[in-house]
């Protein structure tokens, strides 16, 4: 199943196999603009489904390791439109992910040294990487009532920014404890005005993402990553079963192009919520979380999923569709350069040859298939 066609919003994609959004520090360090490199990066894996891109950054405020990439200055919508037309040129597709760190952030690498936001002034636990070694998340500052329309609003320029670039959509990150994650749990949103409390009151900053997301680029072009099971920065929820289906539910009556459930294979059984989401939400539904192709293959059997995510196999094989058909065997990723340098580790991975002692590869590996 994971090499036939799969529809997404309004199109239909060539296969189920989905390059998750994977940050890995090639960009500009100054300007934050994808440099060649990461255009030949994209531009190598276009055969996948969907490629959705590293998580990108909507205003200035929002700052991780150095090589990070934005989408809030036009320099920045220039650079990723050479992006994506190399995607579209392989005939890929191509969603942009958005986000915010909001906590996750440190002063040090934001403009002025300024706090970072979040909806309540509660540390994330665990540290973060800064120039001067790693550091301990600082206690952000709680955002003002008034101040929250103004986030809305670097997302839904972002959004329109995505669709000047050439994306074929964007994906709201709502996942992994970051900004919209941390409104949504209520560890992390202890707020006692209209964006706290209730399950209703803490999706509202998402779905407001949304609807503004929705009236730049159309429901069929919008995706949202979600991480129920995520609680590595102490971020959490008390009732996330409720939580997730009440999500599931506002997304679905707004007609969106897919949830993207972060839920490992290994999840024990009686704690999955990718059946609760698929039983509320209608459009697609991505499953991501260590999968590879025998597990892969399974839940889509299963009817878990429509489409699986895949980000380790990736990074390190650019041409993994075809090894996955072929059977053929799969490059090992090179850990310590996923996160920092420059082409190697990154677009230096070989591809599959097509040749292998003068016989075609597919009669090499075609009894895998």
């Amino acid at each position: 199943m994971l090499f036939q066609p799969a529809p997404l919003g309004n199109s239909i994609l060539s296969n189920r196999m989905v390059m998750a959004p994977l940050g890995r520090s090639r960009s500009d360090e100054q300007t934050r603009e994808p440099l060649q490199r990461v255009i030949t990066y994209y531009r190598q894996r276009a055969s996948a489904g969907l490629i959705i891109s590293e998580a990108t950054h909507v205003a200035p405020e929002s700052v991780s390791r150095l090589g990070c990439s934005a989408i809030h200055e036009e320099y920045q919508v220039e650079a990723w439109e050479r992006v994506t037309a190399a995607v579209h040129d392989e005939g890929g597709r191509i969603f942009q992910q958005l986000f915010h760190l909001g906590r996750k952030a440190h002063p040090s690498r934001l403009p002025g040294q300024q706090l970072p936001i979040a909806p309540s002034a509660i540390a994330a636990r665990g540290k973060v990487p800064t120039t001067n070694g790693p550091q301990p998340f600082p206690v952000p500052r709680a955002l003002l009532r008034e101040e929250i329309a103004q986030r809305v609003g670097a997302f839904r320029d972002a959004a329109r920014n995505s669709g000047r670039a050439g994306f074929d959509g964007v994906e709201i990150h709502a996942a992994n404890g970051y900004l919209v994650d941390q409104f949504l749990r209520d560890a992390s949103n202890r707020r006692e005005d209209d964006y706290g409390g209730s399950i209703e009151n803490r999706a509202r900053f998402l779905l407001e993402i949304v609807d503004a997301a929705i009236k730049e680029l159309g429901a069929s072009r919008i995706g949202v990553r979600v991480s129920p099971h995520f609680d590595n920065d102490g971020i959490g929820d008390s009732n996330p079963v409720a939580l997730y289906r009440y999500v599931a539910d506002a997304l679905q009556a707004r007609g969106i192009a897919y949830m993207h459930l972060i839920e490992p294979d290994s999840t024990v059984e009686s704690q999955r919520l990718a059946q609760i989401l698929r039983q509320r939400f209608h459009g697609s539904l991505i499953l991501a979380g260590q999968f590879d192709r025998e597990s892969a293959q399974n839940a889509l059997a299963q009817g878990r999923a429509d489409l699986i995510a895949f980000g380790r196999l990736f990074i390190a094989n650019p041409d993994l569709v075809r090894r996955f058909r072929l059977g053929a065997p799969l490059n090992a990723p090179h850990e310590a350069s996923f996160y920092v340098g420059g082409d190697h580790g990154y677009i230096d991975y070989p591809f599959l040859e097509r040749l292998v002692d003068g016989a075609d590869i597919q009669a090499k590996y075609n009894h895998k298939k």
